[in-house]
Order: structure tokens, then sequence, then C-alpha cells
């Protein structure tokens, strides 16, 4: 059974040809043919999520643990708005979502009647492409049409580079009608043909490296790959390079730099010329780090090449040379083949940095007092092996770069737009598809905006949430700005005496507590390797007015 409308009909056909089979649909009328099209297919499996907006952040977790295209389809009016937020992270993420709006005829839009807005390309500024699929298929050139549109769609979630995509699909009534009879179209393959890097330009960035004596490489956000980890480590064993990834870069196992905020805060200015570098090359998505990028754009290299298989222009730095249209494997790869060494001390002086800086940072964590920065620490130390740590806006990805990564742990987070939206339901979309223990870290107001995130049928006992409540937002009281203003704790902190206790209770999720550091260490281990049927919430308490202080102080105990 489908329904009677062919273009949706047609849509969910080519959809299942592609080898796609994920789609989360929120409850509506408008959408009732996309739900009869996709729910009644055995090839797919179709989720039901009430809020739109956690259920396309659901969407985007599926979607990046699978690494493959989900769906997800709404009914019309506001509820296509409530998909932006989790759209444009997809879109700054690099994450493929198939966007499947529900729309009334052209013809009844802005004419007064109910639940409509002008759908038509309403993502414009956050995604890939959009399209409207006719509303009748009645004829050969309308019927061609929509499945070039479909195919095109889809092709287009996943190359150059992934990505949102959204298709509009108006309906006329009657909307519920139903089909024995399914619609069948065919696939159209495109000549995906990877960008390359040409001679010239490889010729000409090995030539400056090979010329010079301080080349720093740069990751930004990224999937876990370790044939690129790989690469990359045999690039390190040139002494004139050094590689600085934050967690979330996911180039863990390798000797990098991965506590940037901790070794940039401890330069000193007499010291800038030192540690710029001559030539930086930089991959990936959003960096954390504010004081990176301060220092790049205050320091400028003499070149700035960005690796991009899209040919996307990121001039973070505010430097950019060139942008190169290539894999990252295949660009590393191929300078790796024509590095020769130089006699340089660029790598040394990093790491001999770290060193230093490292010991400090172990001594200032031996004494520190029961904080944030000593959650953060107890909980990153004790977390299992294989996990999937999943780190919310700001403060919780923030504290994960003062730790540096371990080997085998996988980071995410929405660092694309860093929201504060989406994190529960990102982490359980993710969790959903996976067989590992998922850690999500994230602070109280994150939670508590989310909350909606638990009001899911597709929770599961891998799912492990840790709530990091110091009564509001408590990076507003380090940032420079708001912390001396009269208007702190009412809108820039938000200060609460809000707990997550009943939210838990109203969506049956375990919920444990703790209020001190000696109750926080007799219950994590349990907490993360007990064996419950049900996700489990854990929250945590910290004083508000101690930790900016705290934080402070060790930026401070790290400069001596």
């Amino acid at each position: 059974m489908t329904s009677s409308k062919k273009n949706i009909s047609l849509l969910a056909d080519i959809f299942v040809k592609h080898g796609l089979s994920n789609i989360v649909i929120s409850p509506g009328s408008r959408n009732a043919p996309i739900i009869l099209s996709f729910a009644n297919r055995s090839e797919i499996k179709a989720f039901s999520i009430v809020d739109e907006r956690s259920a396309a952040f659901f969407a985007l977790g599926l979607a990046l643990q699978s690494q493959n295209i989900v769906a997800i389809a709404c009914t019309s009016g506001s509820a296509v708005l409530n998909y932006s937020s989790a759209i444009s992270e997809a879109y700054y993420q690099k994450i493929p979502l198939l966007v499947l709006t529900a729309d009334r005829p052209e013809q009844l839009i802005d004419v007064g009647d109910g639940q409509t807005i002008r759908q038509k390309n309403v993502f414009s500024n956050f995604i890939k492409k959009s399209y409207q699929l006719p509303i009748s298929l009645d004829s050969l050139v309308s019927f061609n049409t929509a499945e070039e549109i479909i195919n095109e769609a889809i092709n287009c979630c996943t190359f150059p580079q992934p990505g949102p995509v959204h298709i509009n699909i108006p309906f006329d009534e009657p909307i519920y009608e139903t089909t024995e009879e399914l619609i069948s179209g065919r696939i159209i393959k495109y000549d995906n043909k990877p960008s390359t890097i040409s001679k010239s330009l490889l010729n000409k960035i090995t030539t400056a490296c090979n010329s010079s004596n301080k080349i720093m490489i740069i990751a930004g956000q990224n999937t876990k790959n370790d044939e690129l980890a790989h690469i990359i480590e045999k690039i390190y064993q040139n002494k004139n390079v050094v590689v600085l990834a934050e967690t979330t870069s996911n180039l863990n196992g390798i000797p990098c730099i991965d506590t940037i905020d901790n070794i940039v805060s401890t330069i000193d200015k007499n010291q800038y010329e030192l540690f710029k570098p001559d030539i930086l090359i930089s991959f990936g998505g959003q960096v954390v780090s504010k004081m990176i990028k301060k220092f790049l754009r205050d320091n400028k290299p003499q070149y700035h090449w960005h690796i991009s298989p899209s040919g996307e222009i990121m001039d973070t730095y505010f430097s950019l040379t060139e942008t190169v249209t290539s894999s990252e494997t295949e660009f590393f790869s191929l300078l790796s083949e024509k590095l020769i060494p130089v006699n340089s001390n660029y790598f040394e002086l990093w790491h001999k940095t770290k060193q230093a800086v490292d010991e400090k940072k172990e001594a200032f964590l031996a004494k520190v007092k029961y904080s944030d920065l000593k959650v953060f620490d107890t909980i990153l130390r004790k977390l299992p092996k294989n996990t999937i740590l999943h780190l919310g806006n700001s403060t919780p990805v923030r504290y994960s770069q003062l730790f540096g990564s371990k080997k085998l742990i996988v980071y995410n987070s929405n660092r694309g737009v860093s929201g504060i939206d989406g994190q529960i339901s990102t982490a359980a979309g993710y969790a959903y598809t996976s067989d590992r223990l998922n850690v999500l870290i994230t602070g109280d107001l994150g939670f508590f905006y989310d909350s909606n995130g638990l009001m899911n049928n597709y929770l599961t006992p891998n799912l492990k949430i840790v709530v990091i409540n110091n009564s509001g937002g408590g990076i507003f009281r380090f940032i420079p700005g708001p912390d001396t203003t009269q208007n702190l704790e009412e809108f820039f902190e938000a200060k609460h005496n809000w707990s997550a206790e009943f939210i838990c209770k109203a969506f049956d999720v375990d919920y444990f507590k703790s209020e001190s550091l000696e109750k926080l260490n007799s219950k994590l281990l349990n907490f993360l390797n007990n064996e419950s049927q049900r996700a489990q919430v854990l929250e945590i308490f910290t004083p508000a007015d101690q930790n900016a202080k705290v934080l402070r102080g060790y930026f401070d105990f790290l400069k001596r």
C-alpha cells in the first residue's frame, strides 16, 4: 500500500533503489502522503518523533553515525521552520539530510488558507540545494522531470561533500487516498569524479614546504579516519611540521598538539615569532579554540592552503592563499611523498612546550577543589575505552579541549553552528544505531533546552547523559564582558534552581545525581558501566560561584 499521490510514491521508490532506508517523520496531516508512501515500505525504517526540531537532530545523529543519507519529513507551515536549526548544523558540519516538506498547492499560498507559509527555498541560506516536485505526474514530461529532481537531490546530498538538500512537495486534496499500485522510477547515475589537486599546485605547495622551517597543519572538526591519521603521522616525522588537532577533529592516536588553548595561553608576545608558522595547512570544519584563531589572525603565515573537496573558501584566519579542491587523504598522501627533511626545531618547540604545560596541568588538577574543571577531569579519566563522546555547547566542548584526546574515543559535537539546541536528540539518534557506549556531557541549559529529546520512543540503554548543573550558563562568568555587567545572572547566565529529576521521571528515564566529588567518584563507574534497560541521566551539581574562578586560576597557573 502506498499513497495515491504519484509524486511521493515515485520519490519513495527511488529512495529505496538508492539503497536508503531511514526516515524520521513528525506527525501531521498535510504530510499524510509521505507517511503512507514511506512508512508502509518494508525496506524503509520510519521513525515517528513529534517535535520537528528534535526529530531533525535525531536524524542528524543517525546520519552522522551511518555516514549515509537520512530523510526527515514534516507537515506544512511552521513545522517546516522547526527544522531550521538542525539543517543549518548539517550544512556547516556536512551531514547528509534529505529534507521532505509537505505543502499545499501554489494557488493556496498567501490567500489565507490554513497552515501555509512560503516554503519554496525557505532554507536558502543554509541548504546545498532546494527543489520542488511537480504536483501532478500525469504527463511523460512531468514524470521525467520528477525522476530527474529526485535523483539529482539524492546525489547532491553526498557529492562533492555531504550536506542537507530540500525537496518541497505540494499535495492537493484528497491526501489520504491509497493504492496498491507502486510507482517505479529509474536510477540516474552521475559522473561523480572527485576533485584532484593539479600537479602545478602540488609542486607549488611542496616547494614552499621544502624550503620552510615552520609548517603548521591544523585540523578542524572531522569524522574519524584512520587512513588519514596514518598519513599525517608519516608527515609528522618531519621536524619542521607541527599538527594542531582538537578533540573534535578525531585525529587522535598520533602525537598531535591536542591541548591547543593550554599551550597558546602560555605564549608570551616576545615568543610569537618563534611559534608563528610560515605555512599553514588547514582542513576539516570548525575549530573551537578562540585563542588559536586570534593567534593566527594576529600572526599571519606567509601561505595558507585550505583543503576542501567542494572548493569551499574557509578563510578562518584571514590569510587564505588558495583552496585546494582535493580530498584530505589524497592531498596529504601526495604531500608526504614529496616532502624532504628540513633542519628545524619547530616540532621540538611546540612539543617541549606541551610537555611542560602538561606537567603544570597535572599539578593543578591534583590539588584543584570541586568545580566544573575537576568534574570534567574525573569523567574523562574514567570513560571506558571505545566510548562515543558527545560534547554539548558551549562549556563542555571547550573543557574537553583542555584535556586532549584519547585514542579509542570518538568525539562528536554540534559545532557546525555551535547552537545550544539538539544536543540530546543528536546523541540519541547516533546511539540508536551504535553498538558502543554513547555518553553525552551537556550543561544544564543545553539539557533543559532540548528536554523534548527525551520525548522519544527510540532512546536506547547505551545512551548515558551527564548533566553538569552549575545553575546557568557558566561560560558567561568566564568570557570577558558579561561577567562585568549588572545583567549577568538574569540575561547572560540565566541563573536558575531547576533540576533534571522530574523531567527524567516524566519521560521514564533513569535518574541519578551527585553533589560532591566523593559522591561522583562513588557513582560514576557504576553509571557508565551498568547495563540498565533504559537511557540514564546523571546530574552533577557544581558551585556556580567558584567555576569561573577555578578556570581563571588554571590558566594563570599554566603561565607561571
